[in-house]
C-alpha cells in the first residue's frame, strides 16, 4: 500500500531536510532508502534577494546590520543547493538510469562525492562561529525585531550541535554497517529466515542507540528511544506517543472486529479487470492535477515504488505504479503522492529551514488528507465516477459499488498492503517492539515469536513465514529506529485537519463533489503549509492552528463512523 512507506526516501529525510534543508523524497518507498532524512503566506513576507529568506512583515531583516548573518546565509544557501543536486541525481536514479551494476556503482561514488562535500560544509565548525556572532548582534540590537532569524538560529545551532556530537568514526561504522545491513536483509527475507539477519539487525539497533546517546544533550532528560524519534518526529516523546497509540488501539481493535464479523462486506469486483497502464496514467494525473499539483513545478513517472521528490519548491516530481489487472493501487498512490508534492510546492520557496517541512508526520499528514479524506471519500467518486467512465469506457459501477470496493476492509499479513482501518496496528506493532529492544525488555532474537504473537492479538491473523512476517520491512536495517510511528501520527493529524477543515469550510463534500479543491488546498496552506518549521513541534502548530494539540479522538471519530456506516454495524 502506498501509504505505508511515503516517507522514507531515496536519499532520506533527515539528514537530508535538517542538515541540508534539501529535498527529501517521500513515496510509497519510503520505501527504499539510504534514510538521510529532512510556508509563508503572503501574510509572512516574500521571498527576498538570494542571499536572505521569508520574513514577516513585521520583522526586521538582521542580514541588514548583521554581516556575519549574511554571511551565514549565503553558506546555508549552498548547502542546500548542492543538496537539491543530490535530489535530481537521486531521483535520476531511480527513474531514469540505465539499470546496470556498473552504471549503479558510478552513481554511487557520484553520490558519495557530493554527500562529502555536503557534510564537511555542513560541519564546518566556521557555521557555529557565524551563527554565535549573529546571536551576539541580535542581543546587541535590542530594539530590532528579528523573530524569524531568532528562529532560524536556534534550528541551525540545535542541528549542528546533535550532528557535531556524533564522531566520524561512528558515522562512517554506521553508513558501512547500514550497507551491510540491508543486503543481509534482502538474503534473509528472500530465504523467509530471521537467523539470517539476527546478528546484523543487533548490531544496527546497537549502533542506532550509540548515534542517539551521542545526538542527546548532555541535559537533556529525553529518552534513548525518544531521541531516536526526535530524528524523524520533533518534539514528539515516547510517553506522548505512548498516550495517543494507546488511546487510539483500545478503540480500534474491538472496531476491527465487529468489521470482521459484518455480513454486509463490499464487493471488490471493481477493482479487478483490464485497465489499460496508459489510461490509468491518464486519469490519475488529471485526477491529482485537479487537486492541486502543479504540474508546470513537477512532473509525473513511473517507478517500482511510488514515492515524490521535492528537488525544489519549483521543482517537485512525483512517481507512481500501475498494473493492468487493477487500477486502485496506482490511482490512490498518485493522489497520495501528489498530496506530499503540494505541501512541497506550497511551502516558502526560501532555502533555509525555517521554511522546510515540519516533520515526517507532518509531512504524512497532507498526503493522507487528500488520499483519505478526499480521494477515498465518497463525494469525490461522485465527482471521478463519469471521468472514470470516460477514460474506461464500459466501467458500469455505481459510485456506492466503487466507495465500497475502494475502502474494504481485509486483515493483511503484510503492512503496505493493509487497509486504513487495519494499518494503524501494524504501525503499533513495530513501535512497540522497537521500543521494548531499545529499552531492554525484548532481545532482538525473540522479534519473530513477538511479531507473531501480536499479529495474532491484534488482527486475529496467523503469520506464515518471516518474510510475511518480521521481514517485510527495510527500516530497521537503515538504522532508521523511531521512523515507524511517523506514518501513524500522520494519520491521526490528517484526521483532525479534515474535522476542522470541515468547521471553516462547510461545503466541503459539495466543493469535492464538483471537483472544487482550491479552498482546501488554501486552508491547509494556511494551517499547515505556510509555517515551515516555524514551530517545535507539530503539537505546537496543531494547538496554534486549530487551537488543540493532536488528539486521538478526530481519527478514532472518523474511521468509526465511515465503516459503522459502510458494514452497517
Amino acid at each position: 500500500m502506498h501509504v505505508a512507506l511515503s516517507k522514507v526516501l531515496v536519499t532520506g529525510w533527515l539528514s537530508a531536510a535538517r542538515s541540508t534543508s534539501s529535498a527529501s523524497t517521500f513515496g510509497a518507498s519510503r520505501r527504499r532508502a539510504t534514510f538521510s532524512v529532512r510556508g509563508a503566506s503572503t501574510t509572512m513576507g516574500v521571498e527576498m534577494d538570494g542571499d536572505v529568506h521569508h520574513k514577516a512583515d513585521n520583522m526586521d531583516r538582521l542580514e541588514d546590520v548583521s554581516g556575519a548573518y549574511k554571511e551565514l546565509l549565503a553558506k546555508l544557501n549552498t548547502i542546500t543547493q548542492l543538496g537539491r543536486c543530490q535530489a535530481v541525481i537521486g531521483y535520476d536514479q531511480q527513474v531514469f538510469m540505465p539499470k546496470n551494476s556498473e552504471t549503479a556503482a558510478e552513481r554511487g561514488a557520484q553520490m558519495s562525492a557530493l554527500s562529502s562535500v555536503i557534510h564537511n560544509m555542513s560541519t564546518d565548525k566556521g557555521i557555529m562561529e557565524l551563527i554565535s556572532r549573529s546571536e551576539s548582534d541580535i542581543a546587541s540590537n535590542p530594539g530590532g525585531k528579528f523573530g524569524e532569524a531568532a528562529r532560524l538560529l536556534e534550528i541551525e545551532r540545535r542541528d549542528f550541535l546533535k550532528n557535531e556530537r556524533v564522531p566520524a568514526e561512528l558515522a562512517a561504522r554506521a553508513a558501512g554497517h547500514q550497507a551491510k545491513a540491508q543486503q543481509s536483509w534482502q538474503v534473509a527475507r528472500a530465504s523467509s529466515d530471521f537467523a539470517l539477519f539476527e546478528s546484523d539487525l543487533s548490531e544496527c539497533f546497537s549502533i542506532a542507540k550509540e548515534k542517539a546517546e551521542c545526538k542527546r544533550d548532555p541535559d537533556s532528560k529525553l529518552s534513548l528511544y525518544s531521541q531516536m524519534i526526535d530524528d524523524f518526529e520533533i518534539g514528539m516523546e515516547k510517553e506522548r506517543i505512548d498516550e495517543l497509540f494507546g488511546e487510539i488501539r483500545e478503540a480500534l481493535v474491538p472496531l476491527i472486529a465487529k468489521v470482521l464479523k459484518s455480513e454486509n462486506k463490499p464487493k471488490k469486483d471493481c477493482l479487478v479487470g483490464s485497465f489499460p497502464v496508459d489510461k490509468q496514467a491518464e486519469i490519475a494525473n488529471r485526477l491529482v492535477s485537479a487537486i492541486g499539483y502543479n504540474t508546470d513545478f513537477g512532473r509525473t513517472d513511473v517507478s517500482t515504488h511510488p514515492f515524490s521528490s521535492p528537488c525544489s519548491p519549483k521543482d517537485v516530481r512525483i512517481t507512481s505504479r500501475f498494473t493492468e489487472g487493477e487500477w486502485r493501487e496506482g490511482l490512490i498512490a498518485t493522489i497520495h503522492e501528489g498530496g506530499h508534492a503540494i505541501y512541497e510546492q506550497s511551502r516558502p520557496s526560501s532555502p533555509y529551514k525555517i521554511d522546510s517541512a515540519l516533520s515526517l508526520g507532518a509531512h504524512e499528514s497532507q498526503s493522507l488528507f487528500w488520499e483519505r479524506h478526499v480521494a477515498l471519500s465518497k463525494a469525490f467518486w461522485r465527482y471521478a465516477m463519469p471521468l472514470m467512465k470516460e477514460t474506461f469506457g464500459d466501467f458500469d459501477y455505481s459510485v456506492d459499488e466503487v466507495y465500497g470496493a475502494v475502502n474494504a476492509v481485509s486483515p493483511s499479513f503484510i503492512r503496505v498492503k493493509a487497509d486504513e482501518l487495519t494499518y494503524p496496528l501494524h504501525v503499533i506493532l513495530r513501535y512497540q517492539i522497537e521500543s521494548d529492544i531499545v529499552a531492554g525488555d525484548l532481545e532482538v532474537k525473540d522479534i519473530p515469536k513477538r511479531w507473531n504473537d501480536d499479529m495474532k492479538s491484534l488482527l486475529d491473523v496467523d503469520v506464515e513465514n518471516d518474510a510475511q512476517g518480521c521481514l517485510q520491512d527495510m527500516h530497521w536495517s537503515a538504522l532508521a529506529i523511531g521512523y515507524f510511528p511517523t506514518y501513524l501520527i500522520g494519520a491521526a493529524t490528517a484526521a483532525q485537519l479534515e474535522h476542522f477543515c470541515r468547521k471553516d469550510i462547510p461545503d466541503f463534500d459539495d466543493l469535492v463533489e464538483k471537483g472544487e479543491f482550491s479552498k482546501l488546498k488554501d486552508w491547509l496552506t494556511e494551517k499547515v503549509h505556510r509555517h515551515g518549521s516555524r514551530f517545535k513541534s507539530l503539537d505546537d502548530m496543531l494547538e496554534s492552528q486549530l487551537g488543540e494539540k493532536l488528539n486521538p479522538k478526530y481519527f478514532i471519530d472518523y474511521l468509526t463512523a465511515k465503516y459503522s456506516e459502510l458494514y452497517k454495524l
